[in-house]
């Protein structure tokens, strides 16, 4: 599964961008983190990687689950796993944690916000969904809403993430209720199989 065009590639290296972006900004609000960034600072805590290097490696454990639900994978895929892990990186050196508590709180709401958006870009190219929305579009095929499956692995996430100490707060509850709607409504304006 390959981008046929500029602007599918471009509209696949934004939404990953937009996604470690996303990422990103929950950690600089301060008031909880994703699930799966829980999971990743979590991670990141008992080992020598950055909340970007665990992203990574765990999108390349999850990548084997991908594949043995059958979801076919493509460029989309190998980019998400690259990609998103830097991007967060990127992102959390560039910003500073806000010392305005409005500005935690909007980085906070806006972050599932913009991971939703950032998904729905890359899912809209068809070329392979990343590990985790792998996982999401695999439980979806078997009858699951985007919804419903969504906030069923971001769940689990938090669970394991929890149990390695990730920073948990009202952000988290947010995320979980927030992601799934903004995946399922941003890929409405996104999707180019048509």
């Amino acid at each position: 599964m390959f981008v046929t065009d500029w602007r599918g590639l471009l509209q696949l290296v934004a939404g990953l961008m937009l996604f470690g972006c996303g990422l990103g900004l929950v950690v600089r609000g301060a008031h909880g983190q994703g699930p799966w960034t829980v999971f990743h600072e979590g991670l990141s805590d008992h080992s020598p990687l950055s909340i970007g290097g665990a992203t990574i490696v765990t999108g390349v454990l999850l990548l084997a689950i991908v594949l043995a639900m059958r979801v076919q994978v493509g460029l989309g895929t190998v980019l998400n796993v690259i990609i998103i892990g830097p991007a967060t990186d990127l992102t959390l050196w560039l910003l500073e944690e806000p010392s305005s508590a409005a500005a935690r709180v909007a980085f906070t709401i806006l972050a599932p916000l913009v991971v939703g958006l950032g998904s729905a870009l890359y899912l809209g190219v068809h070329v392979g969904p990343g590990p985790r929305d792998g996982v999401m579009t695999g439980l979806a095929a078997r009858g699951w809403s985007i919804g419903t499956a969504r906030f069923v692995i971001e769940a689990f996430a938090f669970l394991g993430g929890a149990a390695l100490g990730g920073t948990i707060g009202w952000g988290t509850a947010w995320w979980l209720i927030a992601i799934g709607p903004a995946v399922q409504i941003s890929l409405s304006w996104f999707d180019r199989s048509g």
